[in-house]
């Protein structure tokens, strides 16, 4: 049995193949057994407020010290860690817009790096405690940034790649669909190239 999380991002629907190809990825990953699971946080139709006064102060506090509204904000957030602490697999869907992330997808992440939970801090210093996973990113562009003369433009996947390291999960696989403003030759390359890893790492899972 594998628990998959899916997080898409992008704001534009069906015409989005960031959304179009996490989701192929996360429901051929569900077929290989009968007991897997599959939950779906679409960030665009479901948006995650951004971190306010409240949150802010609802995570930082002891249950018993929170208010009223801190303690719905906390109960929130703490739904979203239990789903990732749940997967034994995160499938994340994002574009890359002005050379980063979507900020739904910021603030997913900003409700689930949580010291205690998804990390702690260690005399030694901090400790990932959301192991054991692997995670596949779908990226995609109008550009061509995994490689060539944008790659240094390219903040998304470090970013990720640096933030899901420190709360512990280090096993990470990046799927690009590139260079789409590049005319239709170039779309049908970079959409026959997706479908192609997406088969051989679900193939390989």
């Amino acid at each position: 049995m594998s628990n998959i999380l899916l997080i898409t991002s992008s704001p534009r629907g069906d015409e989005s193949v960031s959304n179009k190809f996490a989701g192929e990825l996360a429901s051929k990953l569900k077929a290989k057994s009968a007991s897997n699971t599959l939950v779906h946080r679409d960030l665009a139709a479901d948006p995650i407020p951004h971190l306010d006064t409240v949150k802010t102060a609802a995570i930082r506090k002891a249950p018993d010290q929170r208010t009223a509204e801190e303690s719905v904000a906390a109960d929130y957030s703490d739904k979203l860690v239990a789903e990732l602490l749940a997967a034994d697999t995160v499938v994340i869907g994002t574009g890359l817009i002005n050379f980063n992330i979507y900020s739904g997808l910021k603030s997913w992440i900003d409700n689930v790096a949580r010291a205690g939970q998804t990390f702690k801090y260690t005399e030694t210093g901090p400790v990932g405690l959301a192991t054991g996973k692997k995670v596949y990113i779908v990226l995609a562009a109008a550009g061509v940034y995994s490689e060539g003369p944008a790659v240094s433009m390219n903040h998304a996947v470090p970013y990720l790649k640096t933030v899901l390291g420190f709360m512990g999960m280090t096993d990470v696989e990046v799927i690009y669909v590139e260079g789409l403003a590049f005319g239709p030759e170039a779309v049908e390359k970079a959409i026959a190239a997706a479908e192609a890893k997406v088969e051989e790492l679900a193939q390989a899972a």
